[in-house]
């Protein structure tokens, strides 16, 4: 197996299962820290919508994470679905990152709250390297310039000039 794809698949399975695993874990959050408790008992509406949220956050997270696993896996050159969702992914442990250091939680113990920080920024850095490394492979910026010079009627032959429609 070429190293650029062995790196590419261990990267992102790293960052998946850590992914999956904050999935899992956060389907129990509310009851381990006990959050509806914090919330007034006539407030039945915002229990309903923190639990869903909780609930479809804790979904991404797992599908999410499953998705780059079989995208590392099936990886073809210059497969644009497997761009996007490592993009998605940088994108939402990106901005974990950044709500992680502006608004930190955990902060009643600093010991979790740079831990926190620390995977989410070990996951980021799994998924932006994969990502890097498939957006620079060789193959992908050659078959994307030739998709755009293909763009041009002269180098398209189903493209007929004038000059071909008249002889």
């Amino acid at each position: 197996m070429q190293s650029r794809k062995k790196a590419i698949i261990i990267l992102t399975t790293i960052g998946s299962v850590i992914s999956i695993g904050f999935g899992i874990w956060h389907f129990f959050v509310p009851y381990i820290w006990n959050w509806y408790s914090y919330i007034v008992p006539e407030a039945t509406e915002l229990v309903i919508a923190v639990r869903a949220i909780n609930f479809f956050f804790s979904l991404l997270l797992i599908l999410l994470g499953v998705a780059n696993i079989l995208c590392a896996f099936n990886f073809t050159k210059g497969k644009f679905h497997t761009i996007v969702i490592f993009s998605i992914s940088v994108i939402l442990w990106t901005t974990r990152v950044i709500l992680q250091a502006v608004y930190p939680q955990g902060s009643q113990n600093q010991v979790i709250q740079y831990s926190m920080l620390l995977i989410f920024i070990i996951v980021l850095a799994c998924f932006a390297i994969s990502l890097l490394l498939i957006l620079t492979q060789k193959e992908i910026i050659e078959t994307s310039y030739r998709a755009f010079e293909s763009d041009t009627p002269e180098s398209d032959p189903k493209i007929l000039s004038e000059q071909d429609l008249t002889s």
